[in-house]
């Protein structure tokens, strides 16, 4: 049986393939204000600007492409038992060939009616006003703003619980309740974080950090990782 190994990845893993996140630029995501764009407030306001937002947002994740770290923890499933929980809402992890994702912001290839959460659907194109799912709602980007729940955090909980290993790459640990998931991983399992800058985490016991960009560190990360096997 191999190892459960539980990644929680945030936008540093995603910066890294040049997609930019609004904590570059004190509160503004490529020049918008995160409450205009990115709340159920600035939908209300201006859900054509919201629209376009994220419409721009679609074209920057299809102009990328998965770097070294997506890679490597795709790699990591010769290995391990991998899971794969992120914040991030593009598709990256996917494409680099990483088969189980769990996204708990959403995701910027689905879209979704105001109406009804449940009601999703795949999307290529730009989003418009005016676009109905087939309960008569609006459809909005099927992401989960701030101040909205995390609709997949309990199950997000579970998977940490069940880590053999657990290991956070990218994220400041600012945004919650993501942030709290290493707190549901077993105290004696190992832990890693791969950061550039380490956030500061209490009380975690066998915490290990590595100070290195994500796909600088990837393969110090995988090194150490496959030792414990």
């Amino acid at each position: 049986m191999k190892k459960k190994l539980i990644v929680l990845t945030g936008a540093g893993i995603s910066a890294e393939s040049g997609l930019k996140t609004f904590r570059d630029s004190d509160g503004l995501w490529e020049g918008y204000d995160v409450n205009e764009v990115a709340t159920p407030r600035g939908w209300r306001k201006d859900p054509e600007l919201v629209l376009e937002f994220y419409n721009m947002r679609r074209q920057n994740v299809r102009d990328a492409n998965p770097n070294a770290a997506h890679k490597g923890l795709a790699e990591l499933e010769h290995y391990f038992d991998v899971q794969i929980i992120t914040q991030n809402i593009d598709d990256l992890h996917e494409r680099a060939g990483s088969s189980r994702v769990l996204h708990l912001h959403g995701e910027i290839f689905k879209m979704r009616s105001e109406l009804n959460e449940s009601l999703i659907y795949p999307v290529q194109e730009d989003m418009k006003l005016g676009d109905l799912a087939e309960d008569g709602g609006q459809l909005r980007p099927h992401i989960v703003w701030f101040e909205e729940p995390v609709p997949l955090i309990a199950e997000a909980g579970r998977l940490s619980g069940a880590a053999d290993i657990f290991v956070i790459i990218g994220t400041s640990l600012a945004v919650y309740p993501a942030a709290g998931l290493i707190d549901f991983a077993g105290p004696r399992i190992p832990k890693f974080i791969l950061d550039k800058n380490i956030p500061p985490v209490r009380n975690t016991q066998n915490l290990y950090g590595i100070e290195l960009p994500a796909t600088e560190g990837m393969s110090e990360l995988k090194e150490r990782l496959i030792n414990l096997i």
